[in-house]
């Protein structure tokens, strides 16, 4: 009966977990360039096959149940969010793989957020006043007088008129899964190389969330009776134990 507690509490943690990557997908739903999550659990395996004990320490009976469910690390998903026309000139959305390379207080970070403005010190900066930085890793500086006319084409140049004032830097990894969240739809590469690709833009446009919020939603209906489901559990097993100690010793 104890080990049936653990069994359920164990899920109850593994469920709750679900549903704050759930949730956090919905709270992003609208977020331009996100991608959502995916939680993972894997099977606990029982200690003789965890730790690779001496069979002679094991239980026939035990060692034939599952040690319950177990929390993975989590998964970022990196596939193509739709597309959405939005006729900004400064609006760009990456149409493939790739990350726009921000300057993030002494950090470099990446995002897939191509919304870009001009700061009031006439620099191309993010949605979240980030500077862009170019194919050599340096910020884009934008004059004053070109301000009025700018524009971004498909292989990122950044024109006023004929004049070319910079080119957006598109950067992709090796292996996409080392790189982790760091808040504010930013990515940092966690000791990754990023390496410059050639840039393949969608000019006035921006990319959406990746979040199918139909899907997440019944998955968070399922995910919260699953909670419910093992939380009764718990309760069954603790309401048996208790009367199990105490009418036995009460016949005794």
């Amino acid at each position: 009966m104890v080990y049936g507690i653990y069994q359920s509490a164990a899920g109850m943690i593994v469920n709750q977990y679900r549903q704050s990557v759930l949730a956090n997908n919905l709270a992003n739903l609208d977020t331009v360039g996100f991608k959502h999550d995916l939680s993972v659990v894997r099977e606990r395996r029982v200690e003789t096959r965890e730790d690779c004990l001496s069979c002679s320490l094991s239980d026939r009976v035990l060692d034939r149940m599952t040690g319950g469910s177990l929390v993975a690390p989590t998964v970022t998903t990196f596939e193509q969010g739709a597309i959405q026309v939005t006729g900004g000139a400064l609006d760009v959305a990456i149409d493939g793989s790739g990350f726009f390379a921000v300057k993030d207080g002494s950090n470099t970070r990446y995002t897939r957020d191509g919304r870009f403005t001009v700061d009031g010190n006439g620099a191309l900066v993010t949605a979240g006043g980030r500077p862009v930085l170019d194919e050599q890793g340096q910020p884009i500086d934008i004059p004053e007088e070109a301000r009025a006319r700018l524009q971004i084409d498909a292989n990122g140049s950044v024109r006023s008129g004929e004049e070319e004032l910079g080119r957006i830097g598109l950067v992709d990894f090796a292996d996409r899964a080392r790189l982790c969240k760091v808040g504010s739809n930013l990515f940092d590469a966690a000791g990754t190389q990023a390496e410059t690709v050639t840039p393949r833009f969608r000019t006035n446009s921006i990319e959406s969330s990746t979040v199918d919020p139909t899907k997440a939603m019944v998955a968070m209906i399922e995910v919260s009776r699953a909670y419910e489901m093992n939380a009764n559990l718990v309760g069954l097993a603790d309401t048996t134990l208790g009367r199990a100690v105490n009418d036995i010793a009460r016949i005794g």
